[in-house]
């Protein structure tokens, strides 16, 4: 089944398109935040603090509204969790001098962040079968990269033409509008989790599923530092467009990688292949340490881009695999948290080497760090391999 026959299918553009669009705000609200407060007097302390705050309860919030989802279905926790989610941030753009209300507002607004991500992947299945799941991963993939690119190009048009406040008040309505979309149809409002006892680790109980996250999160911590690498690249060196253009590269690979592996009928197994994607990940990133002219640069950085939607798709496979009955949509949040943990410790990493050492450094001891990610997914192909014979058995 091709691309244009996946969407096509019943309900498929529309759920994709809904979550897309819910999705916008978790690229915009931290960029408008910083705007909003700036543009009221607000220091960089404060702001850091406000963006640790909604890093850290979307990191929480994320798996708990999961596991309701898993428990009660998709339909009351989405349009609830929307609502407040949405309120809450309008009340940090209407009051953006009350630290109070920005700090509460943050808080709200990340827990309650509906987990339209993990629950899309939920109904993959049933919406296009197993076998097209592979191809329906890789356009899920292509949406993430949609986001990332969009999202902060809204912030900067609507900044333009009105004001960084409302641009805050724009992620509000894109969350409550996509949620809604996607909550009211058909195959959400029916779809129910399999039955089964969550427990209290929930799909964390199974040993190699903790494994396969910790795995990825290690892989992706270069991801992370780009920016940072990047935005000192770029002032050291003549980059057209600056580190912005260098980071739409990235995307852009992201993007071809993710509509050129998912047409692969791939021969070798799915924990091969994420090893091999995850080592792959980590050479080109790097590269990037090499501090290569802007021209080679950009080939490195479209690279790099490229590995990741493969290793994503290979991790939702593995995932829908591993999850233990009735925790399916609350395993997939697992891996939205465990990315941004990997992603933010890059990010925070880089920094600090950064001012330390310099741009080559922190790009080599991130991009080095991912290898960890690599061995630990060599641990998993094994423990999974040496498993399989006796679940045959």
């Amino acid at each position: 089944m091709s691309y244009l026959d996946l969407l096509r299918s019943p309900s498929v553009a529309r759920l994709l398109l809904a979550a897309i669009v819910g999705r916008l705000p978790t690229s915009m609200v931290a960029l408008a935040l910083t705007l909003t407060l700036r543009e009221h007097g607000v220091e960089f302390r404060f702001i850091g603090v406000a963006l640790a705050v909604l890093t850290v309860s979307h990191a929480v919030g994320g798996p708990a509204l999961s596991r309701l989802v898993d428990r009660r279905g998709q339909t009351t926790v989405l349009t609830g969790a929307a609502v407040v989610s949405s309120a809450a941030v309008v009340a940090a753009a209407l009051q953006p001098s009350n630290r109070t209300v920005v700090l509460v507002g943050m808080a709200f607004a990340g827990f309650a962040t509906p987990p339209l991500e993990p629950c899309l992947r939920a109904l993959w299945p049933g919406l296009v079968g197993q076998e097209n799941l592979q191809r329906a991963y890789s356009l899920d993939s292509v949406g993430q990269e949609v986001i990332f690119v969009t999202g902060p190009m809204l912030v900067a048009v609507t900044v333009a033409v009105w004001s960084p406040a409302a641009a805050l008040m724009l992620t509000a309505v894109l969350c409550l509008l996509g949620t809604m979309v996607f909550a009211s149809s058909v195959p959400s409002r029916q779809w129910r989790g399999v039955p089964g006892s969550a427990g209290l680790l929930g799909p964390l109980r199974s040993p190699l599923l903790v494994v396969l996250l910790l795995g990825v999160a290690g892989t992706v911590v270069p991801i992370g530092a780009l920016s940072i690498v990047l935005v000192s690249y770029a002032e050291q060196n003549a980059v057209w467009g600056g580190a912005s253009v260098l980071l739409v590269v990235s995307a852009s690979g992201a993007l071809i990688g993710a509509l050129t592996m998912g047409r692969i009928q791939w021969k070798t197994a799915a924990t091969t292949r994420i090893v091999v994607f995850s080592a792959c990940l980590g050479a080109a990133y790097l590269l990037v340490a090499t501090l290569a002219p802007a021209w080679a640069m950009a080939a490195i950085v479209f690279v790099a881009g490229f590995f990741l939607p493969p290793l994503l798709v290979i991790a939702f496979s593995l995932i829908d695999e591993l999850a233990p009955p009735g925790t399916i949509v609350e395993a997939f949040a697992w891996l939205v948290t465990l990315f941004a943990v990997g992603s933010g410790a890059g990010s925070a990493i880089a920094g600090a080497v950064q001012d330390v050492a310099g741009t080559r450094e922190a790009a080599a001891t991130t991009a080095g760090l991912a290898f960890v990610g690599t061995v630990l997914l060599v641990l998993f192909r094994r423990a999974h391999t040496a498993r399989v014979p006796t679940l045959v058995s």
